[in-house]
């Protein structure tokens, strides 16, 4: 069976559910984004990854968890100068 067959066989399988969070719980794991389109799935499957990874090799999460704080700073950075370069536009127009 061809890799995409594949793929479109598991996605039948899953299920999606909706699940409640409060505000702030929300914006904090906004704040774990590396980058805009990260779903919320990805992030909360990236948490669980490193709790796991925590309780086997504590090293190991502490630089993954500052390999995600410098690509979010970097999102951060490039989202700013994206922001500033629409303003300039806006501005000429």
């Amino acid at each position: 069976m061809s890799n995409k067959k594949t793929r479109n066989k598991e996605e039948e399988n899953l299920k999606i559910t909706t699940i409640k969070l409060l505000e702030e719980t929300k914006m904090r794991l906004e704040k774990l984004r590396e980058h805009k389109r990260e779903s919320y799935d990805d992030l909360l499957r990236k948490i669980l990854y490193v709790l796991n990874v925590v309780r086997e090799d504590p090293d190991k999460a502490k630089k993954i968890l500052e390999k995600i704080s410098e690509l979010r700073k970097r999102m951060i950075a490039e989202e700013l100068e994206q922001k500033k370069e629409q303003e300039k536009e806006n501005k000429l127009e």
